[in-house]
């Protein structure tokens, strides 16, 4: 074996914040859904037996690219809501508790004429 080499003891990297480039941006994650969206539904049909395995995949699809996007250290969230198109309005809300610094959500809405489509993804930051 050798003899033990003298190595500068390391950093603590512990952060309270995320780093700038890997903060969770609506307008990044709104790009995101709106493309996600667009390639998955514009030639879906509405059928309420498929209805729930569609938002699965949607809302797995969305988590998992938002993962890629390296949002490190973010807990996401993603809610998907699939509707049948009938020229109706829909009213949507949601209520959070959480450090305004880090954390954030973004939506977006998707039409066509059979159906609609509101995804909401959140990003919690884990301290």
């Amino acid at each position: 074996m050798g003899e033990p080499q003298d190595r500068p003891a390391p950093e603590n990297t512990y952060s309270l914040r995320p780093a700038f480039q890997h903060k969770f941006r609506s307008s990044a994650v709104k790009e995101c859904i709106h493309a996600i969206l667009k390639e998955n539904l514009a030639n879906v049909q509405y059928n309420p037996e498929e209805t729930p395995e569609l938002t699965r995949s949607l809302s797995e699809t969305i988590k998992d690219r938002l993962k890629a996007e390296g949002f490190h250290r973010y807990k996401m969230v993603v809610q998907v809501v699939i509707g049948e198109q009938r020229g109706e309005g829909v009213n949507m809300a949601a209520r959070c508790f959480w450090d305004a610094d880090t954390d954030n959500y973004a939506q977006d809405v998707f039409m066509n004429d059979s159906l609609f489509c509101v995804v909401a993804a959140f990003g919690c930051f884990y301290y």
